[in-house]
């Protein structure tokens, strides 16, 4: 946003909300004797905690947002309170470093691992229980999603050690964690699944052509290209790329929240006990 000049957003204020919140917190674990490492692989359980959840209950609908239709129970919400804790935990581990002098060199590769097994965890207890139930399409998406995820990690990672930047695409870290959040809450993950398996893969697209762009302008001494939206009026019609924080940002975020919350309700496809949500394995059937 500082390079760009675009209006904040309300996700600007949430946000700065959140880092003030974290930093309080942090500085009390900082006094009860708190390290980043061990945050770090407390945050890795309580995400294997919410594999589990999910490997027992992925297409559950919670009671308290039952849509009347497909199997209802409490596995999602508990993957939901799971996710949070290690979403807690992630935030809190690089703040405790920060404000406690605490930051290692060790301490950062694991916490990029880490980040990694968490998502592991997460998308293997899908595509887990969606297997034992002989659902090949929810498989595939579960397994889909998760290449998605580490895919996009690591073009930023191999990309940075020749570009300075390839933090390009909507579909950040954050974002992927929301998602899931948001998903158990509703016991909506099948449309989450679906979310992280399409667009998740124009975030790893976008990412590829980024790091293109960018090389070939290093190798041509030219000036890098935008991480963000395009120049003049192509850009208007980007709302994806543009910073966090700002309104574009914040529409598409609305949007995608109300995919998750809604879609199932209106495309029952998104609900994987109808006999009709496995086209690929009727596909492959003939």
């Amino acid at each position: 946003m500082r390079e760009t000049g675009e209006a904040p957003g309300i996700s600007k204020t949430i946000g700065q909300g959140f880092c003030d919140a974290r930093d309080a917190v942090a500085r009390v674990l900082i006094r009860l004797g708190a390290t980043p490492n061990r945050l770090t692989i407390l945050g890795f359980v309580m995400t294997c905690g919410a594999g589990y959840c999910l490997a027992r209950g992925a297409d559950q609908q919670v009671p308290y947002f039952y849509s009347g239709d497909g199997p209802v129970g409490w596995w999602p919400a508990w993957a939901a309170l799971f996710v949070f804790l290690s979403g807690a935990c992630d935030m809190l581990d690089g703040a405790v470093a920060r404000v406690g002098g605490m930051h290692t060199r060790f301490g950062a590769i694991l916490d990029s691992i880490v980040d990694r097994l968490s998502d592991m965890a997460i998308f293997l207890g899908c595509a887990a229980f969606f297997a034992l139930r002989g659902n090949l399409t929810y498989a595939l998406l579960a397994m889909a999603a998760l290449c998605n995820a580490v895919l996009i990690s690591y073009i930023k990672a191999r990309a940075e050690t020749v570009i300075a930047d390839c933090s390009a695409g909507y579909w950040l870290r954050g974002e992927r964690f929301a998602a899931l959040l948001i998903g158990c809450t509703t016991g909506h993950m099948p449309a989450v699944l679906w979310q992280l398996t399409v667009l998740g893969f124009l975030t790893v697209v976008r990412r590829i052509n980024y790091a293109r762009l960018a090389t070939t302008a290093l190798d041509r001494n030219a000036a890098l290209p935008p991480r963000g939206p395009d120049a003049g009026w192509p850009g208007h019609f980007q709302p994806w790329r543009h910073p966090r924080g700002t309104i574009q940002y914040d529409i598409v975020t609305g949007l995608n929240i109300a995919f998750i919350v809604m879609a199932p309700r209106i495309w029952p496809t998104l609900l994987p006990a109808a006999d009709y949500a496995d086209p690929l394995r009727a596909w492959l059937a003939g």
